[in-house]
């Protein structure tokens, strides 16, 4: 990770101008019909991208615009404008902009804390995913851009990674964006030959430039005080005033790989009731709570992802029209089937989420302390099935022990923080111990319990 100091005047726009490699670069492929740039904060679309955007919106390209963070700690110590305020301006800064480059671009915020892009990595993948998702179908080449991952800023390269995950998942092309490698880098410093080069025309130029007005808390003081400087300084800004935009392509990302079935194998091999399902009382108070928890007494049609022994099955089965009931283990499928022989609404199916996911669609979901055993990748896919699946007035109960386990991929937390980012979800209920968190998602507007009672 690069250090450098925003406020510090920079490597200047003559010394990148003189070097001939600047304007040697491979022309960027231009044959895009659906465009979706991702931003870590606002006015990095406008910075990176702005001349690409416009080009797509001339060109009737789709653009999409999803911003990660609300930019709330960009003034860390202004004394006129708080967090809260700044997220607010920054929010409408990105619309004017994007309403001056693509009048017809979707825009997305995403809300997640500036700066702790690395502790919410999980919830930006899935978020990313579930917003790329939902966007109807080009009939031409997708590409997705995003910060580049080599720009000295932590928060840049997290959404250059996630971005990456989502770019494999989808098989569309990743581009990088650089923003402070023009502020603290040199022309040696660049990956020339990844690089891809937009020539922009004097109306893209012009577009962008009234765009970067548009975010004024960021290239004019908020006030005469300390702690209210511009961001981008003169000599930032005028990297941005180029006739061209530089973009990378982006190697694929990975991260720690889904448990495969035979883990789980090997797990009830060693022990007949490995976790203690059947004989502690932390387990079964936790059924109790998760059964509880459940907004309505008919769960309707029922999809339980990693159902292991049954011990869930069988208690969804007394209030539930059919339960599907899923693991990657033969094994738990096997011990399940004895135990719920007796339940003809019941099916037991030896299935690996994401791959394997059933057809239909399911009035309640569970997904009980199965999402830390997937990579970001598939939790990120699994998340949008789940979305895609669940009926409009049903719910997805999610139940996860929190602590990190150094063979899974992920932990708790991290699972839950990528369920909260879903845009569209909304919490019916949240029960949170220090071991543990069981919570209740269903469509927005979500009806409380005493609403559907006619209670309120």
């Amino acid at each position: 990770m690069v250090s450098f100091d925003h406020l510090a005047a920079g490597t200047p726009e003559a010394i990148w101008q003189a070097d001939d490699r600047i304007s040697s670069v491979q022309p960027l492929d231009l044959s895009i019909k659906q465009l979706i740039v991702v931003a870590a904060h606002p006015d990095d679309e406008t910075l990176g991208a702005g001349g690409l955007i416009r080009w797509a919106y001339e060109n009737k390209s789709a653009v999409t615009v999803i911003v990660a963070t609300d930019g709330e700690a960009s003034h860390p110590n202004s004394p006129s404008h708080t967090p809260a305020r700044l997220a607010a301006l920054r929010r409408q800064e990105v619309l004017s902009a994007v309403r001056v480059l693509a009048p017809t671009a979707r825009v997305h915020f995403l809300g997640l804390p500036d700066g702790e892009l690395r502790e919410n990595a999980t919830a930006l993948a899935a978020a990313l995913l579930s917003a790329i998702e939902q966007l109807p179908q080009s009939s031409g080449e997708s590409v997705i851009v995003a910060p580049w991952s080599g720009d000295g800023h932590r928060d840049h390269r997290v959404t250059a990674d996630c971005a990456s995950r989502v770019a494999q998942v989808r098989g569309i092309p990743h581009l990088g964006y650089p923003i402070w490698l023009w502020h603290w880098g040199r022309p040696d410093d660049v990956p020339w030959d990844a690089g891809r080069m937009l020539a922009l025309t004097s109306g893209q130029r012009a577009a962008k430039g009234r765009a970067l007005r548009a975010h004024q808390s960021q290239v004019q003081s908020l006030s005469e005080a300390p702690g209210d400087e511009p961001i981008l300084s003169a000599s930032m800004h005028a990297h941005f005033e180029r006739h061209t935009e530089l973009f990378f392509v982006e190697a694929s990302k990975t991260d720690g790989e889904t448990l495969a079935a035979d883990w789980f194998e090997r797990f009830y091999a060693r022990h007949a009731d490995p976790w203690g399902f059947e004989t502690r009382w932390y387990e079964e108070r936790k059924r109790a709570l998760l059964m509880a928890s459940l907004p309505v007494r008919n769960l309707g049609r029922v999809l339980e992802v990693g159902c292991s022994t049954g011990l869930i099955t069988a208690e969804l089965s007394a209030r539930a029209d059919e339960v599907l009931a899923l693991d990657a283990s033969a094994t738990a499928i096997d011990t399940a089937t004895s135990r719920l022989a007796e339940r003809p609404n019941v099916t037991l199916r030896q299935s690996a989420v994401p791959e394997q996911w059933p057809d239909g669609d399911f009035d309640t979901i569970i997904f009980s302390e199965v999402g830390y055993y997937l990579s970001h990748r598939d939790l990120a896919k699994t998340i949008a099935l789940i979305d895609a699946t669940m009926t409009g007035d049903g719910c997805l109960v999610a139940c996860h022990w929190r602590h990190p386990v150094d063979e899974y991929p992920l932990n708790g937390n991290e699972v839950h923080a990528a369920l909260r980012s879903v845009e569209g979800w909304g919490v019916i209920a949240i029960h949170e111990e220090q071991d543990f968190v069981i919570e209740v998602f269903a469509r927005r507007p979500v009806v409380s319990v005493a609403q559907r009672e006619g209670l309120q």
